[in-house]
């Protein structure tokens, strides 16, 4: 049912010092950046390994939106293998989904629900055609 972790998720405050932190000191790799609805800087992802992702939101300076964000940890991506399967799983165990199952900006699908202590954790089935998976070579791990 869940494969592995997808990604985690956190909200920079200063985009270059954090990319030359995971690309330049870590040694990661740039993968791609998703764009927001009004085509503005949204989310860079860095590459681990393969199919594994750390994904930096814009949050402080150089912030696309005029909204404060929270600086620190976001949320947790564990993979599944069918985004319905793992919703109903969720449902019939007493879990509220605070998204139902619906495609991303990246092509692929997600649900979203929270920990017993708030924390939020998103769902994801991955798509062939989205990024993650071009930036792996195109092959989806088994």
């Amino acid at each position: 049912m869940i494969k592995g972790i997808g990604h985690t998720a956190y909200v920079v405050e200063d985009m270059e010092r954090s990319l030359d932190f995971y690309c330049g000191v870590l040694g990661f790799k740039q993968a791609f950046e998703l764009k927001d609805n009004a085509d503005k800087p949204w989310i860079v992802y860095i590459q681990v390994a393969g199919l594994q992702f750390i994904e930096l939101f814009y949050g402080g300076q150089h912030r696309p939106e005029p909204q404060p964000r929270q600086i620190g940890f976001n949320h947790l991506c564990l993979e599944v293998e069918d985004i319905q399967q793992i919703a109903a799983h969720l449902r019939e165990r007493g879990v509220t989904l605070d998204a139902l199952p619906q495609q991303g900006k990246d092509r692929n699908w997600q649900c979203w629900a929270r920990d017993p202590d708030g924390n939020r954790i998103e769902f994801m089935q991955l798509d062939p055609e989205s990024p993650q998976v071009k930036s792996a070579g195109g092959r989806l791990a088994e």
